[in-house]
């Protein structure tokens, strides 16, 4: 990686970090206030519903892969440590699972508009601060796009994925069962699908779909 870059990598990492960091934080924090409210209690004694970054750090998936997948694609990806969830602990288990499933990946869609109004902070402050107006447009694009695709993506109905644990609590007890014998090989059928392109062709008219209707709702013409 040669002078030229290595500039453009960091500027991309300064741009990407809070937006990235946030969004896999607060998706693991809605999981856990939404147990809390169906009883469990778990994440909150472990400190898991704090919005403290650190709490939240999975080496791998919150550091390496995020860094590895923006020096490859141009794109961050990644995940936080997952707060532990016992449906033991919680009124009418089977829905509060289906709730608890979906409270992160609308987390991430509320964290998509969020950021999407920023884009008016940011036209405003560029005419008196350049430079920190163009920065925080960019933090907000990066805010919006990865949010989306974060939701989305934990939305497909195989488990271990958010979608899967959805489709758990809605499905009969006999299809159930059969989904949590799928559960201990979902992320090699996720990566099989991806490398096959089939999440692409699934995924993304979904994903240029809810993105369209992010800037809609938010005013921004085109993102």
């Amino acid at each position: 990686m040669d002078a030229g870059n290595a500039t453009e990598f960091i500027r991309m990492v300064a741009v990407g970090a809070i937006p990235v960091i946030f969004a896999i934080t607060l998706h693991e924090v809605a999981h856990g206030w939404m147990a809390r409210r169906y009883g469990d209690r778990s994440a909150e004694m472990l400190g898991r519903l704090s919005l403290n970054p650190l709490r939240h750090v999975d080496p791998l998936g919150t550091v390496l892969v995020p860094l590895l997948t923006l020096w490859l694609g141009g794109l961050m990806f990644g995940w936080a440590k997952p707060v532990p969830i016992n449906p033991r602990a919680m009124r009418n288990p089977k829905q509060a699972m289906v709730a608890v499933a979906a409270a992160g990946p609308a987390a991430n869609l509320l964290m998509a508009i969020g950021w999407a109004w920023s884009l008016h902070l940011a036209v405003g402050l560029a005419q008196w601060a350049p430079v920190a107006g163009d920065f925080l447009g960019r933090m907000a694009r990066v805010g919006v796009i990865f949010n989306v695709l974060l939701g989305i993506f934990n939305l497909l109905p195989v488990p271990p994925l958010d979608g899967g644990r959805v489709l758990r609590g809605l499905v009969p007890e006999s299809v159930g069962r059969r989904l949590d014998a799928i559960e201990p090989y979902g992320l090699i059928i996720i990566l099989g699908l991806l490398l096959l392109g089939v999440l692409n062709i699934v995924l993304g008219p979904l994903f240029r779909t809810v993105l369209d209707l992010v800037w809609l709702f938010s005013g921004v013409k085109g993102g």
